[in-house]
């Protein structure tokens, strides 16, 4: 449906943003009684996603949850300072949860021989998230009131609590960075900490029956993107 505005802010369905930060993005779901944030972006990325609520006419007060997707930096930074703007409810997987609250360090990816290079130019100048109270830990089955009902999904392998949402009324998947885009293509994402099972999240997702998909980087696929996840799954079986 187009950019809204220069500050990085993009419609992509009736209910559905996506907020930019640079190279990172983050989206915002809008339901009648307030809005969901699907991560956050880096540390001090809440003045950009306040602008962005800002343009579509929208308040940091409307602001209901924050689902995080996983605890990498890139997704968790501005949560803690969100959490801050009102009655902020912070979701998590209870595996990742610990390490967003600061209690334990989180483990580093494994990084194939093609990664190291891409990860130290990418996590260079990234900022340290900062800790933040998780209110409510989910695991794979439980429903969010977001949309109609959005499945969680448990989906590890890039970290041990990572998660995707399934809003089935929308055909919608939110997929963290269990997947990703890139140069056209569905990939499975990189920088994992257990590559097998990563693959198997990836072939989970693709079962899903969807239209939309929206990943932690890349541009979202907005039509097709269950046959697009299923053939990439088929060709990395190949």
């Amino acid at each position: 449906m187009g950019t809204l505005a220069a500050v990085g802010v993009e419609q992509l369905t009736g209910n559905l943003y996506r907020v930019l930060h640079g190279r990172f993005q983050a989206y915002l779901w809008h339901d009648d009684d307030g809005v969901t944030l699907v991560d956050t972006g880096p540390a001090d990325s809440g003045a950009e996603i306040a602008v962005a609520l800002d343009e579509i006419g929208l308040a940091p007060t409307d602001v209901r949850r924050v689902v995080l997707t996983h605890f990498h930096d890139d997704h968790v930074g501005a949560a803690a300072e969100i959490r801050e703007w009102g009655d902020v409810e912070v979701v998590a997987h209870a595996a990742d949860a610990p390490i967003i609250r600061g209690e334990i360090p989180g483990r580093p990816p494994n990084l194939t021989d093609n990664e190291r290079a891409i990860y130290a130019q990418v996590a260079a100048d990234l900022p340290p998230a900062p800790p933040v109270k998780v209110d409510c830990e989910v695991a794979d089955g439980d429903v969010l009131d977001v949309g109609g009902g959005a499945h969680v999904i448990a989906v590890p392998g890039h970290t041990d609590g990572s998660i995707a949402l399934h809003l089935p009324a929308h055909r919608l998947l939110l997929t963290g960075d269990a997947v990703a885009e890139y140069l056209g293509r569905i990939v499975l994402g990189v920088f994992n900490l257990d590559a097998q099972r990563a693959v198997e999240s990836m072939r989970r997702l693709a079962e899903l029956d969807v239209d939309i998909a929206c990943f932690g980087h890349g541009e979202p696929a907005l039509n097709g993107a269950g046959e697009r996840l299923r053939q990439s799954v088929l060709e990395r079986d190949d």
